[in-house]
């Protein structure tokens, strides 16, 4: 396989990657030294999490997102655990709670507060007890409320139920025994009704996580490349023929595509995926296809700063109006830093990208927990990037188990009542996208007399073609800053003449 083919067409072709500036990074973070193979690192809209080395049992870091700069050396930590973290995850339907396993052989859920942490949190909201060694691997269910699944270096997989009043779970829902050796990696499906594994055993299985049953097994001979770490990672591609592409040796199984690849690929924008080797600084893209080679070579993201581990922002904390696809969230524990690094396609106009921000995953469950464990399968809840859009509610992609020949009478009078309350909100739906276009076109037809800048139009600009132009642009803009300053300062003068002013009367209404 070749993974630096010859040019092909493809929108993600110039996708480059930039770095923030020192003041826009998180430093002075004690990124854990821990020689476990994880990414110690979770991220959702509103924080950042990280695991931290922590003399005495383990702890991890939830920083504010906008949080940035140095970090203070007292500054408040999660620490309930009696030994190291290993994994952390936030729950997908809630950006305040997050999910922690260590080497105490414990699982725990934790409350984050939505105002400024102002001491330890000590105290889980929920313990999970069943493992019998240290637990070092956790996934959330994709599209059930409350679903958590574990496992650990007992060689097996457990399924929470979360949605208990008990605030101390001795026993799963159910256990999944039959692998022979650690597990390295677990990917669900887009509705979580299949659930791959990676195994130390060179083995792919293939789930149904509810029956605990293995439906296909697949062995990857894995080509390790000297120096690199060992390791396998598979993800789902969503709406893909090749439902799970993982790291190991290319070798075409009827469920699974293995690719020669030392590092997990990670979860992208489309049909695009990244590729993150520990150690290494740089960060490589591909492009999938349903063809082979499947994962064509784009870019490479280069730094000189090898990483630790890496945390990716979900794509509804992205920021759609700069063209970003991906947002990494780099550990780099040679200088004690998180440094962000945005992945931007380069494009010449500032409306919004459809063809780039496909329907994603929001946050909001499709299924409750006993829902799921019943046996019903649902897709995610969609939503689209767009500024200003709704949430949609996506019809389940996936076929549900069938139902019984003969359904009852109050089962047809709740499928009537739930056609008619989905009708009705893709009703609203539409009216409401309609109302917000009507706005959006008016807003537009008023700002355009106001949308020339130095008699460019800002909607329309067109990029230089040449130097001469390119230094004219240059000049205006330059000309533009210094008219925009001088204004602003004007507007400070007037304040203090305002502020002065109203001083003189207060001091002449108080001597009368």
């Amino acid at each position: 396989m070749s993974w630096h083919p010859q040019y092909r067409s493809s929108k993600f072709r110039h996708v480059y990657g930039k770095a923030a500036s020192k003041e826009n990074c998180y430093d002075c973070v004690p990124i854990t030294r821990s020689v476990h193979d994880n990414h110690f690192c979770a991220v959702n809209p509103h924080f950042i999490a990280v695991v931290t080395e922590c003399a005495g049992g383990g702890a991890f870091l939830v920083i504010p997102v906008h949080q940035t700069g140095k970090l203070d050396p007292h500054y408040p930590r999660i620490c309930g655990h009696k030994g190291n973290v290993l994994d952390i995850k936030w729950n997908p339907f809630n950006d305040f709670v997050i999910a922690s396993c260590s080497e105490d052989r414990t699982v725990k859920i934790w409350d984050i507060p939505k105002h400024l942490l102002t001491k330890n949190i000590t105290d889980a909201r929920k313990e999970l007890l069943g493992h019998a060694r240290r637990v070092g691997l956790i996934e959330w269910h994709p599209t059930a409320n409350n679903i958590l699944f574990s496992t650990g270096y007992d060689y097996k997989i457990m399924v929470w139920n979360l949605d208990t009043k008990e605030s101390v779970i001795q026993a799963p829902v159910k256990t999944i025994g039959f692998h022979t050796d650690v597990i390295l990696s677990m990917s669900f499906n887009t509705d979580g009704s299949l659930l791959a594994t990676a195994c130390r055993d060179k083995r792919i299985r293939l789930l149904d996580p509810r029956a605990g049953t293995v439906l296909q097994v697949g062995r990857v001979s894995m080509i390790q490349p000297q120096g690199v770490p060992r390791g396998n990672g598979l993800y789902h591609v969503p709406q893909s023929s090749l439902p799970f592409p993982c790291t190991g040796k290319e070798k075409n199984f009827s469920f699974c595509l293995t690719l020669t690849l030392p590092w997990g690929v990670g979860k992208g924008s489309g049909r695009m995926r990244e590729g993150t080797p520990r150690g290494d600084g740089n960060i490589r893209y591909y492009e999938l296809s349903a063809v082979k080679p499947y994962l064509n070579y784009l870019m490479e993201y280069r730094s000189a700063l090898p990483q630790k581990g890496i945390g990716i922002m979900p794509k509804r904390g992205l920021d759609v109006s700069t063209c970003e696809i991906f947002r990494f969230y780099k550990l780099i524990p040679a200088k004690n830093l998180i440094e962000p690094v945005s992945m931007i396609v380069p494009r010449r106009s500032e409306s919004y990208q459809e063809d780039i921000y496909p329907m994603t995953a929001g946050a909001q469950p499709a299924l409750t927990a006993q829902e799921w464990l019943s046996g019903v399968n649902k897709g995610p809840v969609f939503i689209s990037l767009r500024p200003g859009s709704i949430i949609l509610n996506s019809l389940p992609p996936f076929s549900e188990r069938k139902p019984s020949l003969k359904a009852t009478e109050p089962e047809q009078h709740q499928d009537r009542i739930e056609r008619v309350a989905t009708e009705d909100n893709q009703r609203r739906s539409r009216l409401q996208d309609k109302r917000s276009q009507r706005r959006l076109e008016e807003n537009l037809q008023d700002d355009w007399q106001m949308g020339l800048s130095n008699g460019l139009d800002k909607f329309e600009c067109p990029p230089p073609k040449t130097e001469n132009e390119l230094l004219q642009m240059f000049y205006r803009q330059q000309e533009e800053i210094r008219r925009l300053r001088d204004l602003v300062n004007q507007r400070d003068v007037q304040i203090k003449q305002l502020e002065l002013a109203i001083k003189n009367i207060q001091a002449d209404s108080g001597r009368y």
